[in-house]
C-alpha cells in the first residue's frame, strides 16, 4: 500500500541550526530578539531555547553567577549552567527539535531555507536496495507525482537526508527495520542494555523455557546470536553451573556482566539462583552468595538501587504467590531478608517496581490468581516503611505483565493486561507528584499491548530512545519497537538537577523534610515568571516590578537562611549518626565473620567428637560379648569340673565292691 509524505528542502546541521537561529533572532540581527522569543514560547522554553543557543555557539557556562538582583539573568545563568558539559552538536539538535515541536512549519518562513515548491512524493511500500557506484551508497530511485502531473524519477535522498531508522517523531512508537536472524518469538523474557546493545536472555514459546541469549546493535539495529560456554571448574566468584531454560526471570547489568535472577523453570531450585553471564568470556555460571537466599520463583521485581538489588514478589514453584522482601548486596555478595513496616502491597507477581532519588521503591499493578491491580505502593528504603499515597490524574487499567523504565523523574509503563485484553496505553508517573498522564495509545492486538514484552532504555544519536521487544497477546512476538520521548521534560529534569532544587525531596514521602534551597529556588522563580526573558522592556516598567519583588525577596530570604542553617546543622548531625551506624554495621560484619568461623571450628570439633564416641560405644558393645562369652565358659567349666567329681564318686564305689566280694565281704543290701 503506497503512502503520501510531504517533501520539502532540510538543511544538514550546523546550517540547520543557524537558520532556526536566525528564525528566533537569535543571530543578532533582530534587536528584540529576547522578546520575540518569550512572546513565541513559554517562559519555560524560552529558558532551555536561549541555555541551548549559548550551549551551541560559546560552549559550557564558565561565567560567574549573575547577582541575585537581576532575577532574570539568573534564570538565564541557571538554564545553561543546567546544561553541565553537553557538546555544541547534542545542543543544536535539541536546540532545533524544541523549535520543531513548538512551530513545526518555522522553516518555510526563515530567512535562510530554500524556498521550493511543495512536493507530493507517492512512496510504494516496495522495498528496494540502494544502489552502490565507487564506494558512494546512492538512495532507491523514487517516482514522484508533480503538480502539474508530470511524473519525475529522484533519489530518496531528496526526501529523506538521514538514516531511514533516524527517529523524528516525538512520543510515538515506530519499527526500525532491522537485519540479522531475529530471535524466536517469546514473552517472560529478560532484557538490559549494556555499551549501546540489548541482550534478550530466555522466554517462553508455547509453555517451553527457553535458554539462548542474542544481542541487537542499537547502533545499526542487527540482531546475532550469542554462542555462550557454562563454567566447569570452580572460581573464587562463580561456581559450576548446570543452567536450566528459565522464564520469568529479571536481567541486570552488573560491571561488564549481565545478572539473570530467578525465574520459573522445568526443574527449579528451592532457592533463587543468581546466574552471571561474563561479556568477555561468553561464559555462564552461577554467582556464589552469602546469608539465606530467598525461595525460587518467577514473576518478581528486581530494582537496581546503588550497589544493591532489591527483590520483591512473584510467585514460587507451588504457585503461591508472595510480597516478602529481600536485597543483595552485590559489594558483600550478601542477601538480607528484610523486615517492613506498614501496609505493603498484597501478594502479587508480573508487577512492575522503579526507584525513584535512590531512596523510595515504587511498586505498581501485577496480579494474583483472580484479579489485576493497578494500585500503586511506595517503600522508604531508609525507614523500610510501606505506605499508599494519592495518584494525581486518571489512574491506568488494572494490568500484569506490563514493563516500566524510568527516565529521570518519569516512569514509563508498556504495555500489560488483564486476562480480557491487552493494554493499549503506554503511560506515565512523575514520580516526584505521583501525577498519571498518557503518553500514546496503540491499537489492540499489537505487540506493544502485551504481556511479557521487555523494556530497555538506550541512547541513540545522542538522545534517549526507549526500545521494547517480545510480548504475548493471543500470538508470541519478536517485533522491536522504538519510542523517543519528547526531550522538553528531560532537558528541563537536567537543568534542575544541575541547579540548587536538586536536593529537594520528592512529593512521594509528603512528611519528609525539605530542602531549603529548593523553596528559594521555586519561590524565586514563582516571583521572576513576570519578567523571565523580558529583560528588554521600557525601563521604567521593569524596575517597578524588580524593586517590589526585591522587597518581598529580601524578608524570605532571611527567614529562609535561618531555616537553612538549622538545616543544615541536622544534616551534619544525621551525617554523624550515619557514620557511626555504618562504623557499627561494619564492626558487626566482621564479628559475624569471626562467629562463623568459630562455629565452623566447634563444628568440626564436634563432628570429631561424634566420631569418637562411636568407636567407644563400638568397643563397649565387644566387651559386653566378650563378657557373656567369659560367664558362659565359666559355666561349663563349673559343670564340667562338678561331671567329674561325680564320675570319681562312682569309680570309687565300684571298686570297694568287688575287692569286698574278694574278701568275702557281702556287698551292701540297696
Amino acid at each position: 500500500m503506497a503512502t503520501m509524505a510531504k517533501a520539502s528542502s532540510s538543511l544538514a546541521y550546523p546550517d540547520r541550526f543557524y537558520a532556526a537561529a536566525s528564525y528566533l533572532g537569535l543571530d543578532g540581527s533582530v534587536p528584540s530578539s529576547v522578546k520575540q522569543l518569550s512572546s513565541k514560547f513559554s517562559n519555560d522554553t524560552a529558558l532551555l531555547l536561549y541555555a541551548l543557543h549559548q550551549q551551541a555557539t560559546v560552549g559550557p557556562c564558565s561565567t560567574p553567577k549573575p547577582s541575585a538582583w537581576n532575577p532574570s539573568e539568573q534564570s538565564k545563568w541557571k538554564s545553561w549552567q543546567g546544561l553541565g558539559t553537553m557538546s555544541s552538536i547534542e545542543a543544536m539538535r535539541h536546540f532545533v527539535k524544541i523549535l520543531e515541536e513548538g512551530d513545526p512549519s518555522w522553516y518555510p518562513r526563515s530567512p535562510n531555507s530554500v524556498p521550493e515548491p511543495a512536493v507530493d512524493v507517492q512512496i510504494s511500500s516496495t522495498k528496494a536496495e540502494p544502489s552502490v557506484e565507487n564506494g558512494a551508497s546512492f538512495g532507491e530511485t523514487m517516482t514522484t507525482a508533480t503538480e502539474d502531473g508530470r511524473l519525475t524519477e529522484t533519489q530518496d535522498k531528496d526526501v529523506v537526508l538521514e538514516d531511514p531508522n533516524t527517529i523524528f517523531v516525538f512520543n510515538q512508537w515506530t519499527a526500525p527495520l532491522t537485519s540479522g536472524h531475529p530471535p524466536k518469538a517469546r514473552y517472560e523474557h529478560g532484557a538490559a542494555v549494556m555499551q549501546d546493545k540489548m541482550y534478550m536472555y530466555g522466554g517462553n514459546h508455547n509453555g517451553r523455557y527457553l535458554g539462548d541469549l542474542h544481542v541487537l546493535d542499537l547502533k545499526n539495529w542487527t540482531w546475532s546470536r550469542v554462542e555462550t560456554q557454562v563454567v566447569t571448574e570452580s572460581q573464587e566468584t562463580s561456581s559450576p553451573a548446570t543452567l536450566t531454560n528459565c522464564a520469568g526471570h529479571s536481567l541486570i547489568p552488573w560491571d561488564n556482566k549481565l545478572l539473570s535472577i530467578g525465574g520459573h523453570a522445568k526443574d527449579p531450585s528451592e532457592s533463587i539462583l543468581v546466574k552471571v553471564f561474563d561479556l568477555h568470556t561468553c561464559t555462564w555460571s552461577i554467582l556464589k552468595i552469602d546469608g539465606k537466599p530467598p525461595i525460587s520463583r518467577g514473576g518478581h521485581s528486581v530494582t537496581s538501587v546503588g550497589k544493591k538489588l532489591v527483590i520483591f514478589g512473584g510467585q514460587d514453584v507451588n504457585k503461591s504467590l508472595m510480597n516478602d522482601l529481600h536485597i543483595l548486596d552485590l559489594d558483600t555478595m550478601t542477601w538480607d531478608e528484610i523486615d517492613t513496616v506498614g501496609s505493603p502491597p498484597s501478594p502479587r507477581s508480573d508487577h512492575a517496581a522503579a526507584v525513584h532519588a535512590e531512596r523510595y521503591l515504587l511498586v505498581f499493578g501485577g496480579g494474583s490468581h483472580t484479579n489485576c491491580f493497578n494500585d500503586l505502593h511506595v517503600l522508604d528504603l531508609q525507614t523500610m516503611e510501606w505506605s499508599g499515597h494519592t495518584q494525581q490524574g486518571e489512574a491506568p487499567t488494572p494490568r500484569a505483565g506490563h514493563a516500566g523504565v524510568t527516565i529521570g523523574e518519569n516512569w514509563f509503563i508498556v504495555g500489560g493486561g488483564d486476562n480480557k485484553s491487552g493494554a493499549c496505553e503506554t503511560v506515565v508517573l512523575n514520580m516526584s507528584t505521583l501525577a498519571w498522564s498518557v503518553l500514546t495509545s496503540v491499537k489492540g492486538g499489537v505487540p506493544l499491548a502485551s504481556e511479557g514484552l521487555s523494556l530497555v532504555v538506550s541512547s541513540y544519536n545522542g538522545e534517549d530512545v526507549i526500545v521494547a521487544f517480545g510480548g504475548y497477546n493471543g500470538r508470541y512476538n519478536n517485533e522491536v519497537n522504538v519510542l523517543k520521548p519528547s526531550h522538553k521534560s528531560s532537558l528541563k529534569s537536567k537543568i534542575m538537577e544541575a541547579s540548587p532544587v536538586r536536593d529537594s525531596v520528592s512529593a512521594v514521602n509528603n512528611a519528609t523534610t525539605r530542602d531549603i534551597e529548593s523553596e528559594i529556588g521555586v519561590s524565586q522563580e514563582s516571583k521572576v515568571r513576570e519578567i523571565v526573558m523580558d529583560n528588554v522592556n521600557s525601563g521604567s516598567k521593569v524596575e517597578g516590578k524588580s524593586e517590589r519583588i526585591i522587597t518581598s525577596l529580601r524578608s524570605e530570604k532571611e527567614e529562609l537562611e535561618a531555616s537553612l542553617s538549622k538545616e543544615k546543622i541536622q544534616t551534619l548531625q544525621l551525617k554523624e549518626e550515619l557514620t557511626e551506624t555504618e562504623t557499627r554495621s561494619t564492626e558487626l560484619y566482621k564479628e559475624l565473620h569471626s562467629v562463623r568461623s568459630q562455629l565452623a571450628t566447634e563444628q568440626s570439633r564436634c563432628f570429631k567428637l561424634e566420631v569418637e564416641v562411636a568407636e567407644v560405644r563400638q568397643k563397649l558393645q565387644t566387651m559386653e560379648t566378650l563378657e557373656k562369652e567369659l560367664e558362659l565358659l565359666h559355666r561349663q567349666r563349673a559343670a564340667a569340673s562338678e561331671q567329674a567329681a561325680a564320675n570319681m564318686n562312682g569309680k570309687r564305689q565300684s571298686s570297694g565292691g568287688v575287692w569286698g566280694w574278694l574278701a568275702g565281704t557281702p556287698p551292701p543290701k540297696t
